[in-house]
């Protein structure tokens, strides 16, 4: 079992947010696109680790466009970090700890950018399922509360 012994901390440096579709028109239907790119890691002289992030968010047809930069701050155990390291430098993913850490981070900026915005936000609501009429049970057993 893997116990990983680091911390990271993140910070958005940069924020671009734009509203292309005009207000008074009606949203149609769209694909959003997210990427997130770490852009490097560098090991800083006090041991951490940077690690520079872009965030693009794209929505077709064009009704907007959200852009965030940052750097996530990975500290802690000093093997952990060189193994961190060492990895990077071999083109291995960086650990799950770091990409979740900066998912969470801009995607909650995100979507609080669209809401000031007044666009649909960039990840998929939850769909609450229909309830099922009443009376009409199926035939058979059903375990469904």
């Amino acid at each position: 079992m893997l116990i990983w012994m680091i911390r990271v901390n993140v910070f958005i440096t940069n924020i671009s947010a734009e509203r292309f579709w005009n207000i008074r028109k009606p949203i149609p239907p769209i694909q959003i696109g997210t990427n997130i790119n770490i852009v490097g890691m560098e090991k800083m002289a006090d041991g951490t680790l940077e690690v520079p992030f872009v965030l693009a968010i794209n929505y077709s047809p064009s009704i907007a466009q959200i852009n965030l930069k940052g750097s996530a701050y990975v500290s802690g155990d000093k093997r952990e970090i060189e193994k961190v390291l060492k990895d990077h430098e071999e083109k291995k993913p960086p650990p799950q700890l770091v990409v979740q850490s900066i998912s969470n981070i801009v995607f909650i900026e995100s979507v609080l950018l669209s809401r000031t915005l007044n666009i649909p936000p960039p990840i998929p609501l939850p769909q609450i399922p229909q309830k099922k009429a009443l009376g009409s049970k199926p035939k058979g057993r059903d375990y469904s509360a």
